[in-house]
């Protein structure tokens, strides 16, 4: 008989991992749809319960998205502009009734190829905060996620929060998706971008691809090319195709290797022009 444990604190959850092999789940919305017509039979361990891990708060150096916090709630939090990439992915995912219950850790923790929450979070450079009976550690989420449904969380573990550096300068992001139509759909591609401007130009820059390759990866030879050109629409013209060169699309039922990595160009010209005249506008 398949064990059921919803526990209400953090320290008994994690107990519960130490014991033997339990499937977390938190919102559920990519649990169950993967297992209709299947039999439930995996020994759950749902954390929904566990308030510690529910919210959104700024710390001193740092936001912190608790780990059951749900993409509505990101939508609904008052966060600063350096979040609006995230906030635009939020409301891709799914209809409203998966956005409720969908959380963004859970995003994480599934490792689709096509997670939409992955591209604006490496733009953000998160980090990813794991706990077990011993303590808590971090990592990069870019050091996080290994491949297509894989990461380097162990059994015994709980992904408990997303930890989001503030960034040392003025900084704003966007997010854009490209699906066979507008909504509920899974992407073809998808592209973030962050960047940290001063004085009108760009200083920092962190830009991020997914649905062409296993893991969403960052483009640092763009990222490079972009210190120092002014913050403008005309942003997205230093685009090369060269610079996608860490990119590795595949052929499938969705879009060819060529037509995503063509596709993957202009979304990535066309989020930076967004974000240039946006970031321009607001200097005004």
């Amino acid at each position: 008989m398949a064990i059921y444990l919803r526990p209400d604190s953090q320290t008994e959850a994690l107990a519960a991992l130490a014991q033997g092999r339990l499937t977390v789940l938190a919102g559920g919305t990519d649990y169950y749809p993967s297992r209709v017509g299947k039999p439930l039979s995996d020994d759950i361990l749902d954390i929904s319960a566990i308030a510690s891990l529910r919210g959104i708060r700024e710390e001193n150096n740092r936001w912190r998205i608790g780990a059951t916090s749900t993409w509505s709630d990101l939508v609904a939090a008052r966060l600063p502009p350096q979040f609006d990439g995230l906030r635009l992915a939020a409301r891709e995912i799914g209809g409203v009734q998966i956005q409720n219950a969908g959380t963004v850790a859970g995003n994480l923790c599934n490792a689709s190829p096509a997670a939409d929450g992955v591209p604006p979070l490496l733009a953000l450079d998160a980090r990813v905060e794991l706990a077990d009976i011993t303590g808590t550690t971090d990592m990069a989420l870019a050091d996080f996620i290994l491949g297509n449904r894989k990461t380097r969380l162990r059994p015994d573990q709980l992904l408990t929060a997303i930890l989001i550096p503030k960034p040392a300068r003025p900084a704003r992001s966007h997010f854009v998706k490209l699906g066979a139509r507008r909504y509920l759909v899974v992407s073809i591609v998808m592209v973030a971008a962050t960047l940290e401007l001063e004085a009108g130009r760009v200083a920092a820059a962190r830009v991020a691809v997914g649905a062409a390759s296993a893991v969403a990866q960052r483009l640092p030879l763009l990222e490079a090319a972009l210190i120092g050109q002014p913050c403008d629409e005309s942003l997205g013209d230093h685009v090369q195709a060269g610079h996608l060169s860490p990119l590795a699309p595949i052929d499938d039922v969705r879009a060819s290797r060529e037509y995503r990595l063509d596709a993957g160009l202009g979304l990535v010209r066309r989020v930076l022009g967004e974000l240039g005249a946006r970031a321009a506008v607001c200097q005004r």
